[in-house]
Order: C-alpha cells, then sequence, then structure tokens
C-alpha cells in the first residue's frame, strides 16, 4: 500500500460527518446493544461529552488499559483516549483482542517529545557522565518505545497518582534517576520527596545536553525536557488573579503544571485525586481547577452544590484529546473487522514495556 492510499484508508468518509447526532447517536446504541459483551469502550477523562456519555468506563490511561485486560470477553476495545494509551492496552491485552483508536489523529504532545532515538542517544551519553548509577522512570504518558527501553534497563513506569512511590523505589535501586517525559511532574514529586532543586538536572533531548551550572555529581535526578502543553499553560499569574478575586477559594491543580504553580497552590494530584477531593467537599465549598477543561466542565456539572472554575479561564480543551468525536466513534464501531486503525505493538518492544508497567504495579 502506497503513502496516498494509507492515508486514505485511515481517513473518515464524508457520509458520518454529515450524519445528524441522533442517528449518529442511534447507530452507537444499536451496535452496542448488537455486540454485548464483545465490545469494551473505555474513555479518558478528558473525553467530549459527545463520546465520554457512551463509555463503558472512564478513568485515566492506566486504569482503562487495566480494566480492558480484566474484560477477557471483549473481542473489540474500542479506545476513546489517545495513541499511547491504546498502546498499552494492546501491551496488556490478549492476542485475541483487537484495540481500535477511533482517530489515528489522537496523540499526545508530551508523550511525542521523547522518541526512542533521542532517549537512547540521552542514555549512552550520561551513561559516560554518570556510569551505572541511573535508573529511567517513565510516565505512563509516553509511547510504547519509551516504555520498552525503560522495561530493558531495570525501570518501571509511573501514574501522577504512584509517582511518589515509585521515585521512593527507584532510588533504592540506583543512586539517580532519569525521568521521562514531563519534567514538571519529575521536579514537583522529587520536591516532595525531599530532593533538592539543585539536585535536579534537565535533558535537553533537542541538542543532546545535560543542563546543569554545578558539580554533575550532586546531581540526584535527571528530568527529560518535556511537558503537557495543556498544565504548563496553568500560570503564576492565573493563582494570583484567583486568589484576588475569590480569596477563600481552594486551589487545586495537577502535578503536570509547573513547580511554581504547584507551590502556590493548596492542593495537587492526580486526576482522580482532584475528582475525588471535589466529590469529598462539602455543598457551598469553592474551587479553582488547574487541569483539563473537559473534565474540568464534567466536574462543574456534576456538582452544581459548589462553586467551581478552572484557574485559567482561558484554557482551551487538549486539542489531541479532542480528536475523538461522535463521527469517528460510530465510523470505528461500524468498520471493526476491516478497521485502519487497529493498534498493534511489536512482540519484543511489548514485553519489554510490559516488565516496565509490571514493575510499577507490583511496587505501588
Amino acid at each position: 500500500m502506497n503513502i496516498l492510499a494509507a492515508f486514505e484508508k485511515n481517513m473518515i468518509p464524508e457520509k458520518y460527518k454529515k450524519m445528524p447526532t441522533e442517528e449518529l447517536e442511534a447507530r452507537v446504541l444499536e451496535i452496542k446493544k448488537n455486540l454485548g459483551s464483545r465490545l469494551f469502550i473505555p474513555g479518558h477523562h478528558y473525553q467530549k461529552d459527545e463520546v465520554i456519555q457512551f463509555a463503558d468506563a472512564t478513568g485515566d490511561s492506566l486504569k482503562l488499559a487495566q480494566l480492558s485486560a480484566e474484560n477477557k470477553e471483549a473481542e473489540y476495545i474500542v479506545f476513546c483516549g489517545v495513541h499511547f494509551m491504546a498502546e498499552t492496552a494492546d501491551i496488556l491485552t490478549t492476542e485475541n483482542q483487537k484495540v481500535i483508536l477511533p482517530d489515528m489523529r489522537a496523540g499526545c504532545s508530551m508523550a511525542d517529545m521523547a522518541d526512542i532515538q533521542q532517549t537512547e542517544r540521552a542514555w549512552e551519553k550520561l551513561q559516560a557522565i554518570f556510569g551505572d548509577t541511573i535508573l529511567p522512570l517513565t510516565y505512563v504518558n509516553s509511547t510504547a518505545a519509551i516504555k520498552s527501553f525503560v522495561g530493558a534497563n531495570g525501570g518501571a513506569t509511573v501514574t501522577s497518582s504512584n509517582a511518589d512511590t515509585m521515585v521512593k523505589w527507584a532510588f533504592e535501586q540506583k543512586e539517580r534517576i532519569l525521568f521521562l517525559p514531563d519534567q514538571h511532574l519529575g521536579r514537583n514529586t522529587a520536591v516532595d520527596l525531599g530532593v533538592g532543586l539543585d539536585e535536579m538536572a534537565i535533558w535537553n533531548p533537542i541538542n543532546d545536553t545535560l543542563e546543569y551550572d554545578d558539580d554533575v555529581e550532586k546531581i540526584k535526578v535527571i528530568l527529560w525536557k518535556g511537558h503537557c502543553s495543556v498544565h504548563e499553560n496553568f500560570t503564576v499569574q492565573n493563582v494570583l488573579d484567583t486568589r484576588g478575586e475569590y480569596p477563600d477559594m481552594t486551589i487545586i491543580v495537577h502535578p503536570e503544571c509547573r513547580r511554581e504553580v504547584v507551590e502556590l497552590s493548596d492542593l495537587a494530584g492526580s486526576t482522580s485525586y482532584i475528582i475525588n477531593m471535589i466529590e469529598k467537599a462539602p455543598a457551598g465549598t469553592s474551587w479553582a481547577i488547574g487541569t483539563e477543561m473537559n473534565l474540568v466542565k464534567r466536574i462543574i456539572a456534576s456538582h452544581p452544590d459548589k462553586k467551581i472554575i478552572s484557574l485559567n479561564p482561558h484554557m482551551c480543551p487538549c486539542l489531541t484529546m479532542n480528536r475523538i468525536d461522535l463521527p469517528h466513534l460510530v465510523w470505528s464501531l461500524e468498520t471493526l473487522e476491516e478497521s485502519a486503525n487497529v493498534i498493534k505493538v511489536d512482540k519484543e518492544i511489548a514485553d519489554h514495556a510490559k516488565l516496565a508497567l509490571e514493575r510499577m504495579l507490583a511496587n505501588s
């Protein structure tokens, strides 16, 4: 198949874009009814409401991949999330299960900030500087190839919920860690565990250099120069503006935010942590949330008894997370057998990536 043919095969037919919403919704319901337990639709917290309404389970990326693996009856897993999430689902599920991503353009800018060629070059240079004193950790928001690299080199994956635990574990194995691909989660976690900012360096994958101005022997954490394009857009000024307008409001943010934003906020934690804190909060409390806008809007709608705003009132939903819409969902469901959007991870890559995931699950 030439490049043009492959591209056209992955393009949604125009007829789905022109269908009325009512017809699209009816088609999803009919297919779900006909397939029953043979179909499983996981939906990430950041997805659009038009898609999430049909999800059989909602959650963060790892939880959804685990639920997919536990659901042995499902022949088809139509993953409403992004590419790296569908990869993780494929790694954890069986050969008999087919993982499908409704729109192959649904990616993650953070995951794309660390590719395997950059990582292998970085590892070679860091080994030359530090010897065998480094353990690699990668956020689950990374490609299968990066998870595989980490697994092959004795490391593990982490989530925003268990990052503290996994960084502690890593320091029990080696003197230093390399944290990929999100520098902010790595920095915030390390600070929480008592590592000084002066003991952290940044690896710049664009020019293959270690950014650090002191004696490299002091370095305990090497942070990959990557970030979440959404969470990095929450600023100190957003916090100051919110404090000025709503002095009694509790500010809660995701640890993918910059260090200075986390420091000025009242609370910081994973998506699940944020959801749980709001759910447990008494009626009448007020909250400013620093995370993806689709989720914030859903939380607001679910808690009319509380005053809830986005920490950044001008924040847009994650563009890549928002690729999957109702037409793409219907198209993927109606073409399950011949779908061009099947996610299949090479076995060798999958085996090492699974090692990294299993080490995390065994230690957290």
